[in-house]
Formats: structure tokens, sequence, C-alpha cells
């Protein structure tokens, strides 16, 4: 009886939807991008059912150019899809919503939406400054999310 209860829990876990982190940039394209891609990443390697999408409070036609080298270059997929708007039901499918330069006015509502992160470099002031800081602000929020 032990072991039915113990599989029947199993496979409710492994059939829940992983949680949803969405991550919110001015254009789309850099830092949010970035975010998405290394929490994809670090949650599949911890084994975690979380998932993030990158959107843009005003998206540009394409990604930054920056960001898909650093992203091939570090072995990580680049997005395949234009910069996406984000939406409503973005908002509400979250558990997590992360907006990046909160000062910045188009960024100054969603601000109160999420929590920010206002202290990471700009991608097109250097990639590696910039993923560096987006990797260690992820892992703290995957540890968060992991408990």
């Amino acid at each position: 009886m032990l072991l039915f209860v113990a599989v029947a829990l199993l496979s409710a876990c492994a059939a829940a939807p992983p949680r949803t982190v969405v991550f919110v940039c001015e254009h789309g394209a850099a830092k949010s991008v970035l975010a998405a891609a290394y929490l994809n990443r670090m949650a599949d390697e911890r084994g975690l059912a979380v998932r993030a999408v990158a959107r843009g409070a005003d998206p540009q036609p394409n990604p930054s150019a920056r960001t898909v080298e650093g992203l091939r270059a570090d072995g990580l997929p680049a997005p395949a899809v234009p910069p996406e708007p984000l939406t409503a039901s973005d908002v509400r499918a979250a558990a997590r919503l992360v907006v990046f330069d909160c000062r910045e006015p188009t960024m100054v509502a969603l601000s109160r939406m999420g929590a920010c992160w206002d202290d990471v470099p700009a991608v097109g002031d250097g990639y590696p400054r910039a993923r560096d800081g987006i990797r260690a602000r992820v892992d703290g929020l995957l540890a968060e999310l992991s408990r």
C-alpha cells in the first residue's frame, strides 16, 4: 500500500506543470533573453520544474546581436522568435515576474508588479559582466523557488 501511495505522489509531481518566471526588459532583446536562457538551463540542471520566458515592455524587432552571440558562445540556444510583448496572460501565469531597469520610463509601471533587478549591467557594456550578474541573481531566485 505504501508503495502505491509513493508512486501516486511521484506521478502527481511529475504531471504538475512547471512554474513560470517571466523576465521583462525594455526591448525584450537582451537582459530578459539572457535571464530566461540561464534560468532554464540552471533549472534543468537542478531538476526543478521551473521555466522562464523573456518579454519586452516595448519589444524591438530582433534579439540583441551581442546577446545571441554570447548565448551561442556559452552553449545556450539563441532565441528562435522575435522579442514578444508582455501580456496580461503572461502576468497572470507567472509564478514570478522579474523586471529589469525599473527606473526607465517604460518600466516604472511594471516595477510595481514584480521584483526589480536594477543592478545588472547592460549587455552593451559587456556581455560577460551582464551574464555573470544575471547568473548570480538567477541562482538566488532558483534557490528561493526550490524551498
